[in-house]
């Protein structure tokens, strides 16, 4: 256990960064509320296609976080046994993705697969290409589950949920964070986490200090059709699709702005025919779900980790790739907060990079 025995931790944001963070800070001792203006996993966490994707672009400031992301989930499931992970792999085909392997630092992890292997992985595909890249230890999680599993870890360890719970404002003294006013009334805190997606920058705002944070939307779709249809996931020019534990499809798709034909329901119709035209056995596939999932996109595109300038007592949590990281930030955010214990790997992401002269 840490030196954080009994230090008041505020976190706020039930998604799967901000379940994360209270499992990981609970563990160590502190005495962890977790605050949702919603319900549990009701903002982009119930919205996302979840793929467990270390694969980088070059150059990759987060590297060293990308590499610890695989690990990081193996660890939490020998803990979390609600924790639901399919290690299916990942296949991914296109001019970009084949181009970036010679350089990749990934390419340890991912090879180049034939049209043959690929058949193998993917038996039902109707137009394989020549040849894919196969990252054997990608897979992809169920994030609402997963989250749920996370505040249960968290719950066991003492930490209280507050569903239902607007943030209204914070206490303050000298600068520094004191106490989180809610629709519930005021919570006293030694550090407040802020976890709440594309919902940071309202809070920030309270606290007079502005973070380029914009919202990077990107459509979930789950249908109901046959079982046994995607072995892997495939990240494909016409596709990116993947097949639940619960025998549904899952798919993601590109946002393409707010006009009739491009509602999420009207893209749910047009990929369905798209799987329908690159996969044998599609018998039936009806869409369940088709929602906007809106992503909090820092302005230079990597993850804001750290303690919040101007103000004391405050650490914020915002990144693009929060269920790939999810994992691996709540273990690492939960060192420096409990044990003062700064992490190299989250050098290139303190958000005082934005207030540098």
């Amino acid at each position: 256990m840490g030196n954080g025995q009994g230090k008041r931790v505020v976190v706020i944001g039930a998604g799967i960064v901000g379940a994360s963070l209270a499992y990981h800070l609970a563990g160590k001792g502190a005495n962890v509320t977790l605050v949702e203006a919603e319900d549990i996993a009701s903002g982009v966490t119930g919205a996302s296609f979840a793929w467990l994707n270390t694969s980088p672009p070059d150059p990759d400031p987060i590297a060293q976080l990308r590499g610890s992301a695989i690990r990081e989930y193996r660890l939490l499931e020998t803990q979390l046994p609600g924790l639901e992970i399919r290690w299916t792999g990942a296949l991914s085909y296109s001019v970009t993705a084949i181009g970036a392997l010679p350089i990749s630092g990934h390419q340890a992890l991912a090879k180049l697969v034939s049209r043959s292997q690929i058949l193998d992985l993917e038996p039902n595909l109707k137009n394989p290409p020549l040849s894919a890249i196969y990252a054997a230890e990608e897979g992809a999680l169920d994030a609402v589950a997963a989250t749920y599993a996370l505040i249960a870890g968290a719950q066991a360890h003492g930490a209280r949920i507050l569903t239902q719970t607007r943030v209204l404002g914070f206490v303050t003294q000298s600068a520094t964070v004191t106490g989180v006013k809610t629709t519930m009334g005021i919570i006293d805190a030694d550090i407040v986490v802020l976890a709440a997606g594309t919902g940071i920058t309202k809070l920030t705002d309270m606290l007079g200090v502005s973070l380029p944070i914009e919202a990077s939307p990107a459509v979930f779709i789950r249908y109901k059709s046959q079982p046994n249809l995607v072995h892997t996931l495939i990240s494909s020019p016409e596709m990116e699709v993947r097949q639940g534990s619960d025998g549904a499809l899952l798919a993601a798709e590109d946002y393409l702005g707010d006009a009739m034909e491009n509602q999420p329901a009207a893209i749910a119709l047009r990929t369905a025919k798209t799987i329908q035209d690159e996969l044998h056995g599609v018998v039936s596939i009806h869409p369940e779900q088709a929602s906007v999932g809106l992503r909090p996109m820092p302005a230079d595109g990597i993850p804001i980790i750290g303690y919040l300038p101007k103000v004391d007592g405050v650490y914020v949590c915002a990144m693009h790739p929060g269920v790939t990281l999810a994992a691996i930030v709540g273990r690492l955010a939960s060192e420096e907060i409990i044990d003062d214990k700064a992490s190299s790997a989250l050098c290139s992401c303190r958000p005082d990079r934005f207030f540098q002269a």
